[in-house]
């Protein structure tokens, strides 16, 4: 608890001007399709399950505490422990969930060039919270777990830990190899944000884990497909632009992302 696609010489010359071009264009169909399957090949390769197992176990974990007596009772313990240091509601995790990703543009802003420019690590993030936020999404709406404070049933899992997560990992792609305290202060930060969830009643331990491996995971899946996008969607769009940044309306948290191509 504290516990991741001439006429007759004419004729001759266009029949065989033609017979090249049909030749080569079947030589660079072969060539394309060869790239293509070179290109998947280094994706494959490139996906590490290993990865994987962390996330999955998280979520697994949350997913079972739905009807597992035991994990439930768990929840109430963790909430019960937590609840017990201070009656005081901290808000810090409304911000703190979007700091590990805010830090890799603070970062590149201040001069320390992360893995990718600004265009590619944008897209990866959009992709990433995409992934992320329908996922969230969708599990509230399904699950409909009551609140720790009994304020609504939309609790599982927890958007501002699965955030926070997607952000670290985020964090930690990017700077893993300029140093890989950058990651580990992302993740610290992500547990934090996890831990006033469960401090501020918002969430079960059951929520926080599952959020928490939703976000991880979204971040891995949008780096894996990263490439695919960048040739489908953005291979003729050189020049990006934009600002990525949070927002409260007086009632609602959120990410303002605005883009230029």
């Amino acid at each position: 608890m504290n516990k991741t696609i001439i006429v007759l010489f004419l004729l001759l010359s266009v029949l065989k001007v033609n017979g090249q071009n049909t030749s080569m264009d079947s030589i660079n169909i072969k060539v394309q399709e060869q790239n293509v399957s070179i290109d998947s090949t280094k994706n494959r390769k490139n996906i590490k399950y290993k990865s994987l197992i962390i996330p999955t176990a998280l979520i697994g974990y949350g997913v079972v505490g739905l009807t597992s007596s035991t994990l439930k009772d768990i929840n109430t313990s963790a909430k019960n422990d937590f609840r017990g240091y201070d009656d005081r509601k901290l808000n810090i995790d409304d911000f703190s969930q979007y700091s590990p990703f805010l830090s890799v543009y603070a970062l590149n802003a201040m001069g320390i060039q992360g893995k990718n420019n600004f265009k590619d690590r944008t897209i990866v993030l959009a992709t990433a919270y995409i992934i992320m936020g329908g996922s969230v999404n969708i599990l509230k709406k399904t699950t409909n777990v009551t609140r720790p404070d009994g304020s609504s049933t939309n609790s599982f899992p927890s958007g501002h830990t699965a955030t926070a997560f997607m952000g670290a990992e985020f964090l930690y792609q990017e700077y893993k190899d300029v140093s890989v305290w950058y990651g580990i202060t992302g993740y610290v930060v992500a547990a934090g944000t996890g831990l006033f969830r469960i401090y501020n009643e918002k969430h079960w331990l059951t929520d926080v884990a599952t959020g928490a491996g939703i976000g991880i995971l979204s971040t891995k899946i949008a780096y894996w497909i990263h490439p695919l996008i960048k040739k489908t969607i953005f291979k003729d769009k050189e020049k990006t632009t934009g600002i990525v940044m949070p927002f409260y309306n007086g009632r609602e948290y959120g990410l303002g992302l605005s883009l230029k191509f």
